[in-house]
């Protein structure tokens, strides 16, 4: 077999952690198993298991629709057929970290509808949340049980040049991707199963049992029907709504399938109306209830907010919970974890600058071209620049709308993300890469072992969402440490 019919990797950049090599060139412990099987590979094969995968994947209709798009269509998600794989040691770390920052921004949540203390404290200034387009004044006051606000959280992740991990960003309000996740490891599985063999690897399949078994411990009676609303099926995630709905056996349904009556909600079916106990929601805050929020709104339940606070129903997850979503709150979650746990955070921030603070707004002024700036309330990388891959022309125009509207953006330095190898045109070459785990939160905190890691496809980009042409890679966590080898 000649050279250039193998795949070996291709270093990254000096500067950049590789997840696979090492400086010097060499294959990481815990990749060692997967690197020799990749090295019996040729890139025609590699190449023929990567268009059986789109197959499997346009067949099972994971896709999903970009908004403003003109077309219409739905697009495949490229899955890369090159794992990321994490050792176990990093995990239990990241595990411990995660578990300990969403406790912390649950317990903010219910301070700021509640007590307060926080804001009392001055640990954040009190215009920060008041005013925020975010912080529901209609939750003040109001108990959701077991005082758990996010039930479902995904924490973004990713590691820096420096070997650490940094959070990124919290998703609070509907985080998605999971499906990804369980498809990616699905496929994985029936295309590569001698790499199962190898290397006992933590599963995922059990995510959506997890999930039902949050949902259910969040009701306040026995045996509690569980459904998932969707906006439908234009949504760009509806795929996912479906998909879980699905997984879980609970019914997938519409605003216009649920209805409010003397206090409770009830479920259309077609033997009659269905007490529902518990609402796994993919919609905004906003759109909920016409009653209470957006009169406009055609996709919420009116009266739904009305029986909510009469504990009637369960939200997950909970209506306000958007403020701790919000990009200007991220920068005080370190305090958050000191303040309500008098803990040190396991898991750091990325330095953020708050451009509503004239002195920091300055300083991103005088370095946009070296910095990322990003919307507060914005998501699937839209409405941000990436100071280092734009043009002059494009940094000026930005320029002009900081300086127009600062308190709408946070800026970050631009982070030398860490680099995965990646199936690509050019062959098994080093592309960018972050991590979502999806953390649960009922009696206890728990999660799968992993989550989705996304990937820049195109060379030298630092945008891994997927309307931004970006993928998607299975995540392995080993079952044991590296240095006990493989199964």
């Amino acid at each position: 077999m000649t050279a250039a019919s193998t795949l070996a990797p291709i270093p990254a950049p000096a500067g950049i952690h590789d997840e696979m090599l090492d400086a010097s060139g060499g294959i990481r412990e815990h990749y060692q198993s997967y690197a020799d099987w990749l090295a019996g590979c040729t890139p025609d094969w590699m190449a023929g298991k990567r268009a059986e995968a789109d197959l499997l994947f346009r067949r099972t209709g994971i896709t999903f629709s970009v908004y403003g798009d003109d077309s219409g269509t739905e697009r495949l998600i490229p899955s890369d057929v090159v794992p990321r794989i994490i050792p176990t040691e990093e995990w239990r770390f990241l595990e411990r970290g995660l578990a300990q920052r969403v406790t912390a921004i649950n317990r903010f949540l219910a301070d700021i509808y509640h007590g307060q203390e926080i804001l009392r404290a001055g640990v954040i200034p009190s215009e920060q949340i008041l005013v925020n387009d975010q912080y529901q004044v209609a939750m003040i006051g109001v108990k959701v049980p077991h005082d758990t606000y996010a039930h479902i959280v995904g924490v973004d992740i990713v590691r820096h040049s420096d070997g650490r991990y940094y959070v990124l960003e919290d998703n609070l309000r509907v985080p998605s991707g999971v499906s990804y996740m369980l498809s990616n490891r699905k496929m994985m599985m029936r295309l590569f199963p001698e790499l199962f063999r190898r290397q006992a690897v933590e599963p995922v399949e059990h995510y959506p049992s997890l999930l039902l078994g949050t949902l259910r411990a969040a009701a306040v009676v026995d045996d509690p029907v569980v459904v998932l609303l969707t906006p439908g099926r234009f949504n760009s995630a509806y795929f996912e709504h479906s998909f879980l709905a699905q997984q879980m056996g609970i019914e997938l349904v519409e605003g216009q399938d649920l209805f409010v009556k003397d206090g409770f909600v009830y479920m259309r079916t077609t033997s009659g109306p269905q007490r529902v106990d518990v609402i796994y929601r993919r919609i905004d805050d906003s759109f909920l209830d016409p009653l209470a929020f957006r009169p406009d709104s055609m996709l919420g339940v009116p009266g739904l907010f009305s029986a909510y606070r009469l504990g009637h129903v369960v939200i997950a997850n909970a209506i306000g919970t958007g403020v701790a979503d919000d990009k200007s709150i991220y920068p005080y979650v370190p305090e958050m974890i000191r303040f309500y746990l008098g803990e040190e955070p396991l898991l750091a921030n990325v330095p953020t600058w708050q451009c509503r603070k004239p002195d920091e707004l300055a300083h991103v002024l005088a370095h946009l071209p070296e910095l990322v700036v990003k919307e507060v309330h914005g998501a699937g990388g839209y409405g941000m620049l990436v100071g280092p891959t734009s043009s002059s022309a494009e940094i000026e125009a930005f320029r002009e709308v900081l300086k127009a509207n600062p308190a709408n953006y946070i800026a970050q330095p631009t982070l030398a993300l860490s680099s995965c190898p990646t199936f690509v045109e050019e062959g098994v070459a080093p592309r960018h890469i972050d991590l979502r785990p999806f953390v649960l939160v009922g009696r206890e905190v728990r999660m799968v072992p992993g989550g989705l890691t996304r990937v820049a496809l195109r060379r030298g980009s630092l945008v891994v969402n997927s309307s931004q042409g970006g993928g998607t890679k299975d995540t392995w966590v080993l079952a044991q440490s590296a240095s006990e080898g493989g199964v």
